[in-house]
C-alpha cells in the first residue's frame, strides 16, 4: 500500500518535471528544482537533468551545470538555515523527513574526523544531501571547505548522469519508461537506505 502510493506520488513528480524538459525556460526551472532540492524539495533535480538531456543529448553537459551550480548555491542556503535558522526553519525540515535519528548522526559524523568525508559521501550519493547541508551550517563547518567538497561532489554526480545520456542516448530514456514503477520503489529504498545507513555507518 504504502510502495503503491509512492509510486503514484513519484510519477506524478516525474511527469511535472519532465513537463518543463522542452520549455523555453528548460535549464531555468532546473536550476530552481536543484536550488530548492538542496535544502528541502524531496524530488531529485536528476529527473529534469535527464529529461533535458535525452530531448538534446547534446545539451546534456550544460544542464548537468546548471544543475550543479543550483544545488550548490542550493546547499549554501541550506548551510545558513542550519547556521542561523535551526529553531525556525531547520527543525520543520528534519521532522518533515522523520530525519531525527539521521540529523544526530549526521552531526556526530560532522564533529568526527570524518566530517569532510561525509559530506562528500552525502554530495555524490542518495545519502539525503539536504539534511547534510543544514547540518554542516548547524555545527559550524568551515564555510569555503563546505562550498569546495559539495561543488566537487554534486558536479561529479550531475556530469555522470549527463554523459550517460551524451554517450548512450534514447537508450537510457526507453529503459526508465519501461522500468519506472520498479525504478521509483528502487528509488525509494534508495532513500531511505540512506537515512539507515547512516544510522550504521556513523
Amino acid at each position: 500500500m504504502i510502495l503503491t502510493k509512492v509510486q503514484k506520488w513519484m510519477k506524478y513528480g516525474k511527469e511535472w518535471m519532465e513537463s518543463f524538459a522542452n520549455k523555453p525556460y528548460a535549464f531555468q526551472a532546473l536550476f530552481i528544482i536543484s536550488f530548492i532540492e538542496a535544502s528541502f524539495f524531496p524530488l531529485p533535480p536528476d529527473i529534469l537533468l535527464l529529461a533535458i538531456a535525452i530531448s538534446a543529448p547534446e545539451q546534456g553537459f550544460r544542464a548537468a551545470f546548471w544543475c550543479t551550480i543550483g544545488s550548490v548555491i542550493g546547499g549554501i542556503g541550506g548551510y545558513y538555515i542550519g547556521w542561523g535558522l535551526m529553531e525556525i526553519v531547520g527543525n520543520r525540515i528534519i521532522d518533515f523527513y522523520h530525519a531525527q535519528d539521521a540529523w544526530l548522526r549526521i552531526v556526530e559524523a560532522y564533529n568526527s574526523e570524518v566530517g569532510i568525508w561525509f559530506l562528500a559521501l552525502a554530495s555524490f550519493t542518495p545519502i539525503p544531501y539536504k539534511v547534510a547541508t543544514i547540518a554542516a551550517g548547524a555545527v559550524n563547518m568551515e564555510f569555503f571547505s563546505f562550498v569546495g567538497v559539495s561543488l566537487i561532489g554534486r558536479a561529479a554526480r550531475f556530469t555522470l548522469v549527463g554523459g550517460l545520456i551524451y554517450f548512450l542516448g534514447p537508450k537510457i530514456k526507453y529503459f526508465i519508461d519501461k522500468y519506472f514503477d520498479k525504478l521509483s520503489i528502487a528509488f525509494a529504498i534508495l532513500l531511505i537506505g540512506g537515512f539507515v545507513a547512516i544510522k550504521y555507518i556513523f
